[in-house]
């Protein structure tokens, strides 16, 4: 079956604030910023926008309010989308369809949150959110998200053999990244001497196994393909999207937990997009913490299932590897905003205006959401350079 989606529409622009643990300013403030960059590098302005879609768990501002807040008096779309890094991919799909659909013109997706110094995921100096799969967590003790997915590592790390010296592999790799990336908020080298030296934060997570807390804000500008050969800078296309469920520790509808709700997804993606997984240059995969790099390039079929660590490991997910993973550093290393950022990154990079850490002839990037675990829920893109 052939996608209506398929190629449509393109991301004609990305903007983003700087990545820091206080940025000073509140969550509109950052959405504002990051609209007006992600505007200013496709060559358009807010009088050019009539599509606003973000995603959130609580701690952002309304895609309405920010509307507003530009001047836009009569938004054609307007689309808040219940969820963390799980939903990240859905909310430039849901634009793709919007502007396909003739629905809108020119629609902006943005990440906007102050993760460090506002907003605290699994923060014990507040409630615990109102989602109903809390009152099955909070009673165990499972209110942070190292709790909640050192689960899940822990089970995928049964299941296929690896060890905390290969999840330390994905830490290193990825810092290695950043280290050539002007707006990533860690760049200290990293060893694996160094990486099994950090505390235990929930086993088998260490410190370096998890993401970084950053306030930022990251936007796109996503329009028809046509019209963006038309804009300023090089288009990217919007190659296929999908979204798809997961596990959440009440629901019990998977007997394997070491495999993610990516692997249903995947064959929907790659059939929408026209691509199999030997097609993908690069891979920017939800990283929120280690195991699931390993877990989503075997769930996406890039590597056979338990060939993750040995992949990793080998050096094939550095740039200069057979599939270079987390160009940017991702969130263990880059910034955490909740997997736009990762959009932004494939966009950089397929328009080759990735500077020293540039993929050489990058043409296919996979762009993924967090896998499905605790919320349920998945999404991920297919983008591609424009030919």
């Amino acid at each position: 079956m052939t996608s209506n989606l398929r190629d449509r529409a393109a991301i004609a622009g990305v903007g983003w604030t700087p990545y820091s643990k206080n940025s000073g300013v509140s969550t509109l403030e950052l959405a504002l910023r990051a609209i007006v960059d992600s505007l200013d590098d496709a060559g358009l302005t807010i009088r050019d926008v009539d599509g606003f879609i973000t995603h959130g768990v609580g701690d952002s501002v309304p895609a309405a309010a920010v509307a507003h807040s530009l001047g836009v008096d009569d938004p054609h779309v307007l689309l808040d989308i219940t969820g963390g890094g799980s939903m990240s991919a859905a909310t430039v799909g849901a634009a793709a369809m919007a502007v396909a659909t003739g629905q809108a013109t020119t629609v902006v997706c943005w990440r906007a949150l102050n993760a460090r110094s506002e907003f605290r995921m699994g923060g014990t100096d507040r409630g615990a959110p109102t989602l109903v799969e809390f009152q099955y967590q909070v009673p165990h003790g499972l209110i942070a998200p190292p709790q909640q997915f050192a689960m899940a590592g822990r089970a995928y790390m049964a299941a296929s053999g690896a060890t905390s010296e290969d999840l330390g592999h994905v830490a290193i790799t990825q810092r290695r990244h950043a280290q050539l990336n002007p707006r990533a908020m860690m760049t200290k080298p990293l060893d694996m001497d160094a990486y099994m030296a950090a505390p235990w934060i929930s086993e088998p997570l260490r410190l370096l196994d998890c993401c970084l807390e950053t306030d930022a804000g990251v936007a796109v500008v996503v329009t028809t393909t046509e019209r963006a050969r038309d804009l300023r800078s090089t288009p990217v296309v919007i190659g296929g999207a999908a979204t798809g469920g997961g596990h959440s520790f009440f629901s019990g509808r998977r007997k394997e937990y070491s495999v993610s709700g990516a692997a249903d997804l995947a064959p929907r993606l790659y059939t929408n997009a026209g691509i199999s997984p030997a097609d993908v240059d690069i891979a920017e995969l939800y990283d929120a913490f280690t195991p699931l790099v390993l877990m989503q390039l075997e769930d996406y079929g890039l590597v056979p299932r338990h060939g993750a660590p040995e992949f990793v490991t080998a050096g094939e997910t550095a740039l200069t590897g057979a599939l270079p993973v987390n160009t940017h550093g991702g969130h263990l290393s880059e910034g955490y905003v909740h997997g736009l950022n990762h959009v932004a990154e494939a966009v950089v990079q397929l328009r080759g205006d990735a500077g020293p850490r540039q993929v050489p002839n990058a043409k296919v990037a996979l762009c993924t959401g967090q896998p499905g675990y605790v919320s349920g829920v998945s999404s991920a893109l297919v983008l591609k350079g424009d030919s």
